[in-house]
């Protein structure tokens, strides 16, 4: 979820999530609390929605909301939750040269193919919703990189010694910063380094814009890659839980 939704906000927003509508085949409506909003202002937002998922999001202090979530007249099913780090563009603890890696704008075709090697066996948010098939996560990962793609928002490292792709990294650029979407290594080229190049390729296009910053989240269980991002010079800044409020006669089960 974009930086500004989250860190930035301080209103509760909804709207209609018509793509993950359309993917899944049930009304998806999202929801953020920003850091000022309040529990009640929630409550109210879901209880009026027809949705047939809610797709909450809320900054992690707010420890005690789960438990009112689960008396709102939903299934509520925590998915997951998401650490945000920031890194100051010109900051990053950059790897050495690697002559045969070298940074490219990959074509459309090739942003597809990577992301489905590099995230399919990959678990977010959506593989804790019984409602959703875990294909069409996957498959929305690849739309989402291929609409970066389409606005030459993506880097590629190439490795001249292969003649092979091995890391992609889906970007959104703003005036302040980059904030870099989907990032990974092939599964066969992990562990050697090539991410920590892949991050410089960022932060270097980044300067090259201007902008301040860089800035990226993951999953909490995924902390291999936040030691990664550590590593660089990345650091925490907020973590968001993500809840799924579901309309409990859709779910299977004794009574449904």
């Amino acid at each position: 979820m974009a930086w500004q939704d989250v860190i930035e906000a301080t209103a509760l927003r909804a709207w209609e999530s018509r793509v993950e509508s359309e993917r899944f085949g049930c009304s998806v409506e999202r929801l953020t609390a920003g850091s000022e909003s309040p529990f009640p202002a929630v409550r109210e937002a879901v209880l009026r929605s027809d949705a047939d998922v809610i797709v909450l999001r809320y900054p992690a202090e707010h420890v005690g909301w789960f438990a009112q979530l689960t008396a709102l007249q939903r299934t509520a099913v925590f998915a997951d939750s998401l650490v945000y780090w920031r890194l100051r563009a010109g900051q990053g603890r950059a790897p050495e040269g690697a002559p045969d890696l070298l940074a490219v704008e990959p074509a459309a075709a090739s942003v597809g193919e990577l992301v489905s090697e590099i995230f399919t066996a990959y678990e977010n948010h959506y593989l804790a919703n019984p409602l959703f098939d875990p294909a069409d996560a996957v498959a929305g990962y690849q739309e989402w990189a291929l609409s970066s793609a389409a606005e030459g928002s993506c880097l590629a490292l190439w490795d001249r010694s292969t003649e092979a792709l091995v890391a992609l990294a889906t970007l959104e650029e703003g005036e302040a910063r980059t904030e870099i979407l989907l990032a990974g290594v092939v599964p066969g080229r992990q562990g050697r380094g090539l991410y920590a190049h892949l991050l410089k390729a960022v932060e270097d296009r980044t300067l090259t814009r201007g902008a301040a910053d860089v800035v990226i989240s993951t999953q909490g269980h995924n902390t291999r890659v936040q030691r990664a991002w550590a590593r660089y010079g990345f650091e925490p800044t907020q973590t968001v839980l993500t809840v799924h409020l579901i309309r409990s006669a859709l779910l299977p089960g004794p009574g449904h």
